[in-house]
């Protein structure tokens, strides 16, 4: 799973995230970084808001149940096949490359991660970026 410091990085290139179920979230500060949360229409909901805003809802009994956040402050976590389409067309492969992962892209520089998620995150990262 992508790390929630990578993931911060990704959000602040610019990164839209359109929150569907199946999606993993953190919510830094609070003493849960360690935690990854999934949208569900059963558990955690995602409920618009006039003005075009949105809270994500943690719906339960109430010994587990958490307030409402601001969609603004999780973060999303996004799978390897998502960030994977993030790259669209320019993305070449991903193999195995020493002890982690390499992607290719066209008309990037090979992105090196630990796990395919990471190599996948930093691809998506330098496309976000303006090219060097």
């Amino acid at each position: 799973m992508l790390s929630i410091e990578l993931a911060i990085e990704l959000r602040e290139a610019g990164l839209d995230w359109h929150p569907a179920p199946g999606d993993r979230f953190a919510i830094p500060d609070r003493d849960l970084d360690d935690q990854a949360f999934v949208l569900s229409d059963m558990i955690v909901q995602l409920h618009d808001l006039p003005g075009g805003d949105a809270v994500i809802g943690f719906n339960g009994t109430t010994e587990w149940a958490m307030d409402d956040i601001s969609r603004d402050e999780a973060i999303w976590l996004p799978h390897e096949h998502q960030l994977r389409l993030l790259l669209g067309e320019a993305f070449r492969g991903l193999e195995r490359s020493g002890d982690g992962w390499r992607v290719s892209v066209t008309g990037r520089a090979d992105s090196f991660g630990a796990t395919p998620e990471d190599a996948y995150a930093l691809a998506v990262l330098r496309t976000l970026l303006p090219a060097e």
